[in-house]
């Protein structure tokens, strides 16, 4: 969209710079004198107002000559402004026609010298008004996105009455770059609630329609092999490789089994990707807490992550550990791609210094080709567990397809399991997303 302002502000211009380099499309009599008079870069010239009356006749030897040279439908016989034959002069030149004949070009460069200046002086003058457009515009390294999602969905079940829901969530994000490798990013967000039936979904930004911005962050390459990212509301998992391909509708599942290990969150984080550019990478980093402004300090020491993964063209192996203040966490994944479908599974272990471990899984499996779109079907704990406590699953199933160009629409169905003396949350949502 950026590209296009720049483009539509130099369409603008380009008429005005056109007319003049191919002849005035109006008599001289109509152009504004003091417009021109702005854009003049010759103290000695001489105003439009001592020419516009100032016209050359057939018979007159700069008359015949242009006619002759140019061979334009101005010279019929009719008498032209000396305006009217400079800019005709100026078409000459600029062409390379005619120039055979130099004696008469430069005589007629010295009869027409400040009538020339004047159209040289208007053209640089539009051409400096669109370059200070441009100027004030986004450089060309920075590019803009922007992306809407909306979501219909009803539920029943969890203690709670029949509902249908209604929620959107909006985002923009820039990008730029300085030296061709780098990459500083602002994203902001919008949205009017982020839990839907019974936060199974957790779909879109809570902002109370309010925009806020959402992540500051810049990447950078050290080497050939080394990309570091830091920033402010980054988390440290977004440098880590999650072996992964199967495609959540709800909340939970999108952890694929680990939701601490390879998803791990923060704030204002410093975090590092090594690629071996033979399959294998490794990735860490360190992060404050949720909505700190500090980074391992004394009262709030912060998260530490690591991650190691595997990726071949058919399948896929990651680890990944974290520790915060009170827990640690380990996390394993994998998939397999067998050509009609892909399969993916993982794994997470919740070590907390005080208390039991607990444990949390999920399996999907995912068909990419079904008609016209992609269904996803899979199962996964609600949580973490104790080896003592009754697991609670969440069973869901999803079709997502291409409506047109940059549009997409996912409609989906859930089960949520509850404890004993509460029915099960079942629900149905469709979304709908708008990139551009």
């Amino acid at each position: 969209m950026l590209r296009f302002m720049k483009l539509f502000q130099k369409l603008i211009a380009a008429p005005a710079i056109i007319s003049l380099a191919s002849g005035f499309a109006v008599n001289a009599s109509e152009i504004n004198t003091s417009d021109l008079g702005k854009f003049s870069n010759s103290s000695n010239l001489v105003s439009l107002g001592d020419f516009k009356s100032d016209t050359l006749f057939p018979g007159d030897w700069a008359y015949d000559s242009l006619k002759d040279l140019t061979n334009s439908p101005k010279f019929n016989g009719n008498s032209v402004t000396r305006l009217e034959a400079a800019a005709e002069l100026n078409n000459l030149i600029a062409g390379g026609e005619g120039l055979m004949n130099g004696a008469a070009i430069g005589r007629l460069s010295d009869e027409l010298g400040s009538e020339l200046a004047i159209i040289k002086g208007r053209v640089d003058g539009l051409e400096a008004r669109v370059n200070g457009l441009e100027a004030g515009a986004f450089s060309e390294t920075t590019s803009a996105s922007f992306g809407v999602d909306a979501i219909l969905e009803a539920s029943d079940g969890g203690g709670k009455s029949e509902a249908v829901g209604f929620h959107y969530a909006w985002e923009m994000k820039t990008k730029t770059s300085f030296t061709g490798e780098d990459t500083l990013t602002v994203a902001a967000e919008a949205g009017n609630g982020n839990g839907t039936a019974g936060n199974v979904l957790d779909f879109g930004a809570g902002t109370d329609n309010a925009i806020k911005i959402k992540d500051v962050n810049y990447k950078f390459p050290i080497g050939d092999n080394l990309t570091m990212k830091v920033g402010d509301s980054l988390k440290i998992s977004k440098s880590f490789n999650q072996a992964c391909s199967y495609g959540a509708f709800t909340d939970r599942l999108s952890d694929c089994g680990d939701g601490k290990a390879h998803n791990v969150g923060g704030d204002i984080s410093a975090s590092g990707e090594y690629d071996f550019d033979n399959g294998f990478t490794f990735s860490a980093g360190v992060s404050g807490k949720k909505n700190a402004t500090e980074l391992l300090t004394k009262d709030n020491p912060g998260i530490w992550a690591l991650n190691a993964a595997y990726e071949a063209d058919t399948y896929g192996l990651s680890v990944a550990y974290a520790s915060d203040v009170d827990n640690a966490y380990w996390g394993v994944n994998g998939t397999y791609d067998f050509d009609k479908f892909a399969v993916s599974a993982g794994m997470g272990i919740k070590n907390p210094d005080n208390g039991s471990e607990e444990t949390s899984w999920m399996a999907g499996v995912t068909l990419p080709e079904v008609g016209i779109g992609e269904v996803n079907i899979g199962i996964g704990t609600d949580g973490t567990f104790t080896d003592a406590e009754t697991e609670l699953l969440i069973y869901e199933a999803s079709y997502g397809f291409d409506l047109a160009d940059n549009i997409g629409m996912t409609v989906g169905a859930f089960i949520q399991e509850k404890k004993a003396g509460t029915d099960d949350i079942t629900g149905v949502a469709t979304t709908v997303s708008f990139s551009y």
